[in-house]
């Protein structure tokens, strides 16, 4: 995230907030197939935007956080095609790219009351998980260096929690599924094994179910009346006022 500086900013005032020595240096890269120069230290967000372009789609959070600005690259005499989040990855000189806002997958729709935290949740819904071949090219393409293939193979064995733990840092940028030769959709199954987590295996909290209780025995209508009925400036001041462990 050491880049997120130079993302979202407007190309003057971007090129206004670093040393003019750094942003004097311009590299080559194309985008969608012809040549742009652009700051050397920009990222290919920055640099998309600095070429003219209006991000409309694929660009959400700008932080490397929604995985909304997948992209693919290469670079000058490298075979391999790259993938990345644009918001976070710098141009190189001679850099190859194409971005997709969005990458297609079939959700299934399923009723999570009726599955069970387990391998025939995963049998009914994604089938495609028994394709893998433990290629781990998801895991190469994952720009957050998540272990695809190994939540991929806990999902086939039924592991919910372990899946759930292993695909924490998804930001379903879809990056594993165009890479996947199986055409497995991860970040669905993830999502599947985070829901069942929550719905059947979570750890009750007492704690939270007594707050629950409280809000819905009526506790802090009162509050919440008083605090709806204060203007901005009011709430403001109270918000700044409130003590801060």
């Amino acid at each position: 995230m050491g880049n997120a500086r130079v993302v979202g900013v407007p190309a003057k005032s971007r090129l206004n907030a670093v040393p003019a020595t750094v942003t004097d240096r311009k590299v080559t890269v194309y985008i969608m197939g012809k040549a742009h120069e652009v700051p050397a230290e920009a990222t290919i967000m920055g640099a998309i935007e600095y070429a003219g372009h209006q991000i409309i789609r694929g660009a959400g959070c700008r932080e490397g956080y929604c995985g909304a600005c997948a992209t693919i690259y290469r670079l000058p005499g490298d075979y391999k095609i790259r993938t990345g989040l644009a918001c976070t990855t710098l141009v190189v000189d001679g850099m190859t790219l194409a971005q997709f806002p969005s990458i297609p997958a079939e959700k299934p729709v399923y009723d999570i009351e009726q599955l069970q935290p387990n391998v025939s949740a995963i049998q009914q819904t994604f089938p495609s998980v028994f394709r893998c071949v433990a290629c781990n090219t998801c895991t190469r393409s994952c720009p957050q260096d998540i272990q695809v293939m190994d939540y991929v193979q806990a999902a086939k064995r039924g592991d919910i929690a372990a899946v759930k733990d292993l695909s924490f840092y998804c930001v379903s940028c879809g990056l594993c599924m165009l890479r996947c030769p199986a055409e497995i959709t991860q970040p669905l199954v993830a999502m599947l094994a985070k829901r069942l987590y929550g719905r059947h295996l979570r750890k009750e909290s007492a704690e939270l179910t007594e707050r629950v209780q409280a809000v819905e025995s009526g506790a802090y209508d009162a509050r919440y009346a008083e605090l709806m009925s204060m203007s901005k400036e009011a709430l403001s001041e109270r918000y700044f006022a409130r003590d801060i462990e």
